[in-house]
């Protein structure tokens, strides 16, 4: 039974990066990044969420690297960036801020994505002047700025203390997650996922979650259920496209419409029928295909004109 931090077959199989580099982020902590494709096409940076890695993007690095440069990093702790003691939202914001200025270069820009907690990096982050000098444009797929313990509905019961209580349990509980097992899948699918999801995305997604180290796991939970950026969505002021699936468990679409309905410069809201949280995995066609109509709409309309 494997505890392998991703699949090494099939389309959620990450590709082979162009390079990798080591970023340090303000306070020392060391992040794992990795560039694809060539190094002078339009920029797209990822971040992921909580306890998945840059295997979680394969299918958008597969797909987008063709014709762009695809920068993926490592949240820390996660993957292959060590864990640091510090677990914050500030520290997610200075992390992306070092990202940015190690891989871009002065006054180049580039599409933004973020994946559940990487899209509140992104809402973490949307003051600080290494972000405003390179995002042309956001997605935040899968996510939301505060009250995520009360909004999450997976206990399936009336939203209340009662349930708001077990989520926080099931959501930070200390236990290992052990090997990925048939029982395991069918729990990842049911919280993290929509009910057609198929086997091959499940085990894509449940290799990724398991191999996240428990510790990490617990410490960011504890981040998240404290979670308000309410304030960095309102400073959010670059073109941002919302994306969220209707069977979404941890970030509901209300989560998205509040969203939406606060960003200053919403281009649009994606409710994508019968997908879960993981919506990269699960729907990566239009996953790909919103960051490359907001690389052609913003990045490169800007470089040209």
């Amino acid at each position: 039974m494997s505890r392998l931090p991703h699949v090494s077959t099939g389309p959620y199989a990450p590709p082979a990066p162009a390079r990798e580099l080591t970023v340090r982020s303000a306070d020392g902590a060391r992040l794992h990044v990795e560039v694809h494709g060539p190094e002078d096409a339009p920029a797209v940076v990822l971040a992921h969420g909580w306890t998945c890695s840059t295997a979680f993007w394969a299918a958008q690095i597969r797909d987008l690297a063709a014709d762009h440069r695809v920068i993926a990093y490592d949240q820390r702790g996660h993957g292959r960036s060590p864990a640091s003691p510090v677990c914050s939202t500030d520290a997610l914001a200075d992390d992306l801020q070092a990202v940015l200025e190690a891989t871009l270069a002065p006054g180049e820009k580039a599409v933004i994505a973020g994946h559940s907690m990487g899209g509140m990096t992104v809402m973490a982050a949307s003051t600080r002047p290494a972000f405003r000098a390179h995002a042309a444009a956001v997605l935040l797929c899968s996510t939301g700025s505060s009250q995520l313990v009360a909004a999450s509905t997976v206990v399936p019961i009336r939203a209340g203390r009662l349930r708001t209580w077990l989520t926080r349990h099931i959501l930070g509980s200390r236990a290992p997650l052990g090997p990925v097992t048939p029982l395991a899948r069918r729990i990842l699918k049911y919280g993290t996922m929509g009910p057609g999801s198929a086997p091959h995305m499940v085990e894509a997604c449940a290799r990724i979650v398991h191999a996240c180290p428990r510790r990490v796991r617990h410490s960011w939970s504890q981040v998240l259920g404290l979670l308000d950026l309410d304030h960095g969505v309102r400073e959010l002021t670059v073109p941002t496209e919302v994306l969220v699936g209707t069977a979404d468990r941890l970030t509901p679409p209300a989560q998205a419409r509040a969203l939406a309905a606060a960003l200053p410069h919403c281009t649009g809201l994606t409710e994508l029928p019968g997908i879960g949280h993981m919506a990269p995995v699960e729907a990566p066609e239009p996953v790909s295909a919103r960051i490359r109509t907001l690389v052609t709409t913003h990045l490169r309309v800007k470089e040209g004109t």
